[in-house]
C-alpha cells in the first residue's frame, strides 16, 4: 500500500488546458458582435435648418464706471436715470449685443454689481468684463 511503483512516473502536467479558455473567448467574442448594433440608440431630432444669410455680428455695447459713479454709454456721458433705457434698447436689436464693462479700480463693487443686475433683467446676458494689463 505505501509502495509506489517507480517505473511508471508520476508526473503532474504544468500547462494551462487553453482549449476551454479559447471556447469562451470566441462564445463571448460571437456575443459582443450580435450584441454592438443593438446598443446605438438613435433619438431623431427636428433640428432647424440653416438659413443662408449670415447675421453681422453686433458691435459691442461700451459701459464705463467712473469711482465717482459718472456712467458713460459708448463714450458719451449718460445720466443714470436714461442708463435703464439705453440697456433696453440695445436688448432689443437683433443679436443682442454683448455688454462690456470698464470700472475704474477704485469704483465700488456695488456699482458695478448694480449695472450687471439691471442689463441682466433687461435682457443684455452676455457680460463682459475690460481690464487693462499692469
Amino acid at each position: 500500500m505505501g509502495r509506489r511503483n517507480h517505473a511508471v512516473c508520476d508526473h503532474h502536467l504544468a500547462e494551462i488546458n487553453m482549449v476551454p479558455l479559447i471556447d469562451v473567448m470566441l462564445v463571448l467574442l460571437v456575443i459582443f458582435i450580435v450584441t454592438a448594433p443593438l446598443l446605438t440608440h438613435a433619438v431623431k431630432i427636428d433640428l432647424p435648418q440653416a438659413s443662408a444669410d449670415a447675421v453681422s455680428p453686433r458691435a459691442p455695447v461700451q459701459l464705463a464706471i467712473r469711482d465717482n459713479g459718472e456712467l458713460f454709454w459708448n463714450g458719451a456721458p449718460v445720466a443714470r436715470d436714461r442708463l435703464e433705457q439705453r440697456m433696453r434698447d440695445a436688448a432689443r436689436q437683433t443679436p443682442v449685443p454683448e455688454l462690456r464693462i470698464h470700472a475704474d479700480r477704485q469704483t465700488p463693487y456695488e456699482r458695478v454689481a448694480q449695472a450687471m443686475a439691471l442689463a441682466s433683467r433687461l435682457g443684455l446676458s452676455r457680460i463682459g468684463f475690460v481690464t487693462t494689463p499692469e
